[in-house]
């Protein structure tokens, strides 16, 4: 193998690295590899950069941008490897599109704040997207994506069309309306119904969400993780007590949802 080490490399170096990876006397395991059968370390990676934001720690978000970049640099040499396109073919496109969807920055387009340059690049993304109507761009939102950061970027992108409710009370009404409607339909015991109106509850929060400017996706993990600490504090206690979990009573089941602090 004819490979130079460095002390430092660059995305050149990457590029080879990856090549060498997939390459006849490279890894097995590597070569092995198609964009299926890989497609979920995409959407792993990606969550741990949104984790290593969170954390706000610099060191785990280079670490993970890295795992991220290597990704996108697999994914191509496999094509590249088909003669599809190259890394470079990538590059290429995605610096087109930012010069074209920033008129404001390479252009002579004048804008006045954030939401003007949103409009623009909503405006540009759906002519080259060839999406004639807002349907279209609402249908264009990855089917992939987590169901709550999809409904609410539905709702956004309806929102952005003039469909949209924008008073805080109106959507908590229609929270509470859809909340009635999956009470009834449990109680009449239909599991179609059930299942049909579960879902219009969580995408009525996920357009309330977006009214009261928190994101679902951010606010269900909090949620998770404060549900997960009383949990274990809840285990602690009951073991210390010599008692085990399934000997607890419906109403300290009951406090573990409900306690809000």
């Amino acid at each position: 193998m004819d490979f130079q080490f460095k002390d430092k490399y660059d995305i050149n170096d990457l590029l080879e690295v990856t090549r060498i990876l997939r390459s006849e006397n490279g890894c097995v395991w590597d070569r092995e590899q198609d964009h299926k059968s890989i497609r979920m370390n995409v959407l792993e990676e990606a969550y741990e950069v949104m984790e290593a934001i969170d954390a706000d720690d610099d060191a785990m978000l280079k670490e993970e941008l890295g795992d991220l970049l290597f990704q996108a640099v697999f994914h191509c040499q496999i094509e590249d490897e088909r003669g599809r396109f190259s890394f470079d073919d990538i590059c290429d496109d995605v610096a087109k599109k930012m010069i074209y969807r920033h008129p404001h920055v390479f252009g002579d387009v004048k804008v006045s704040n954030s939401d003007d340059v949103l409009k623009n690049w909503d405006k540009l993304k759906k002519k080259s997207k060839n999406q004639d109507t807002v349907a279209d761009t609402l249908d264009s939102v990855p089917v992939v994506l987590p169901a709550l950061m999809r409904g609410q970027k539905v709702c956004k992108r309806a929102a952005n069309a003039g469909v949209e409710i924008k008073q805080t009370d109106v959507a908590l009404g229609i929270v509470k309306e859809k909340l009635s409607e999956l009470e009834l339909a449990i109680s009449d015991k239909n599991e179609q119904e059930t299942e049909v109106k579960f879902g219009e509850l969580l995408l009525s929060c996920c357009n309330l969400s977006r009214i009261i400017k928190k994101d679902s996706e951010k606010a269900l993990t909090f949620a998770i993780n404060k549900f997960i600490m009383r949990f274990r504090e809840l285990e602690r206690d009951t073991v210390s007590q010599g008692k085990t979990l399934d000997n607890l009573s419906d109403e300290q089941v009951k406090a573990l949802f409900l306690c809000s602090d």
